[in-house]
């Protein structure tokens, strides 16, 4: 599990294939196949924050945000991001290539996760977290927020059409700032962590931090989507990041006994 300077203090992790493929891909949670994948789970949650319930979404390459609750994993809700200000909640967002992104008010006791697809990122999935964590009583300005492994530029080609779409809905076309020539003619090259740490910045988020990772370039840490796709191979590894709030009464007993 890696970690973010940005976050220090707040129990976090960010996944690498080291610590095994820990992806639920819809599946039943009594299926078999799930056995080394809820494993991997445990030892990461244990890890980052130990005793904490592991709390997810069945992801979508949407926005929509929201506060997690008690639901198992049969019944995690359709969304992409989702925050708390209750102690002993872990929360879970899973990527491959995609980027993961952690966020917390330390003095407000709020943390968020979203998982910022070029789809999501773009819609206003960050967006939308930032509001719901000021719901629970966050400050855009207190907020530290810490982008994980994600496909670096390098790796992210992408075709004309794509870039023009892209950067017509920026302000004044500012979005093609995101975007370098390519190798082929009619291709360019996407900065997906760059794009989403300017919403962050944008958002009026106090700190953003960029893990400098490339998800496709590193084969032997990192699972990624899109090199699996390039190599025809069936299935892909997910990397799970997490944050949450540590529960003090438990530390206290803990301390006690």
């Amino acid at each position: 599990m890696l970690t973010s300077d940005a976050l220090a203090g707040v129990p976090h992790g960010f996944g690498t294939a080291l610590a095994g493929d820990m992806g639920l891909r819809g599946l039943p949670s009594d299926d078999p196949a799930l056995a080394p994948v809820q494993a991997n789970r445990a030892r990461a949650a244990e890890a980052v924050l130990p005793g904490a319930r592991l709390v997810g979404v069945y992801q979508v390459h949407g926005t929509t945000c929201v506060e997690a609750g008690e639901w198992t994993d049969d019944a995690r809700p359709q969304a992409d991001a989702l925050v708390t200000d209750r102690p002993g909640l872990l929360l879970g967002i899973l990527t491959a290539d995609c980027a993961p992104v952690l966020l917390a008010d330390r003095a407000a006791g709020v943390v968020g996760a979203a998982h910022a697809g070029w789809k999501g990122a773009v819609g206003g999935v960050v967006e939308a977290t930032l509001a719901a964590m000021e719901r629970l009583g966050a400050r855009r300005a207190d907020i530290a927020a810490a982008i994980g492994p994600t496909i670096g530029q390098a790796s992210y080609e992408v075709d004309a059409p794509f870039r023009t779409r892209l950067a017509a809905k920026g302000k004044d076309g500012g979005e093609a700032r995101f975007f370098a020539p390519g190798t082929r003619v009619g291709h360019w090259q996407f900065d997906l962590p760059g794009f989403v740490a300017a919403r962050l910045v944008d958002g009026g988020v106090g700190q953003v931090a960029v893990l400098p990772c490339d998800t496709y370039a590193d084969v032997g840490r990192f699972f990624s989507f899109r090199r699996a796709t390039h190599r025809g191979q069936a299935d892909y590894g997910r990397h799970l990041s997490l944050i949450g709030l540590p529960d003090r009464r438990r530390s206290v007993r803990a301390h006690i006994v």
